[in-house]
């Protein structure tokens, strides 16, 4: 399946795929356009891949977690240049202000009560039977006992 042809899947397919609705995968989109025209005003080349398919191979990594050096080889890329361009996205996003975390502040003033439990996951010794003790219960009355209260093994005439 190539890049484009997810871009035409259904919706809910879409959000299988990556994980978010397509209205927020192209409002994401614009923020990198913007930020790509800012940076390409100022000079340098023209980078390889769309802002559409940078967005998506973030996603990629997000949602499946695969290395950069896979990611990489299916956008033909470096894997160097694929990490390089996931925390770019990721730095850019962050600093959109729409797509960041709320703060510590923000969770703490939240006025619900959090049950906690806690279970001992300490290791605790077992009671076993003793080996003695258990060997003698089960001999038989005609059988021989050695000193150790065990059973005595019978003896083979071949050597």
């Amino acid at each position: 399946m190539s890049r484009a042809d997810i871009l035409n899947k259904s919706e809910e397919e879409f959000r299988r795929y990556t994980g978010i609705p397509e209205w927020q995968f192209w409002e994401m989109t614009a923020v990198l356009v913007r930020a790509r025209g800012e940076k390409l005003s100022k000079g340098g080349r023209k980078p390889s891949l769309l802002c559409w398919e940078v967005m998506l191979m973030t996603l990629e990594y997000w949602r499946e977690y695969r290395t950069f050096f896979h990611i990489s080889v299916n956008y033909g890329i470096s894997e160097s240049n694929c990490w390089k361009i996931i925390v770019w996205v990721e730095d850019l996003l962050i600093k959109s202000g729409k797509y960041n975390l709320p703060g510590k502040k923000v969770l703490l003033e939240r006025a619900e009560d959090y049950e906690v439990v806690q279970t001992d996951a300490t290791e605790s010794p077992i009671e076993r039977p003793k080996k003695t003790g258990f060997a003698v219960r089960r001999q038989s009355k005609t059988a021989k006992t050695n000193r150790n209260g065990g059973t005595q093994g019978r003896k083979s005439a071949t050597r």
